[in-house]
């Protein structure tokens, strides 16, 4: 599920929750019943786990300039 942002041109801002990629261009205000347009805002990124977010920087550093390895860890040169 996923919270939506929708604006009252009475009332203000409210959110709706619904299904992923299911939200209405406009839905009834809770309180007053008028058509409300949603408004469109940035995903909530900052509210991600802090080590979720710092192992997806991490990937991403390393698909762009991975590290290069001359060997295994924990094994001994020839």
């Amino acid at each position: 599920m996923a919270t939506y942002a929708y604006r009252c041109p009475d009332c203000g801002a409210f959110d709706v929750t619904r299904p992923m990629g299911e939200a209405p261009e406009r839905v009834d205000c809770p309180r007053c019943a008028a058509p409300s347009p949603r408004q469109w805002t940035a995903p909530l990124l900052a509210q991600m786990n802090p080590a979720l977010r710092s192992a997806l920087a991490r990937e991403e550093k390393s698909s762009d300039s991975p590290e290069v390895v001359t060997r295994a860890s924990g094994t001994a040169r020839r």
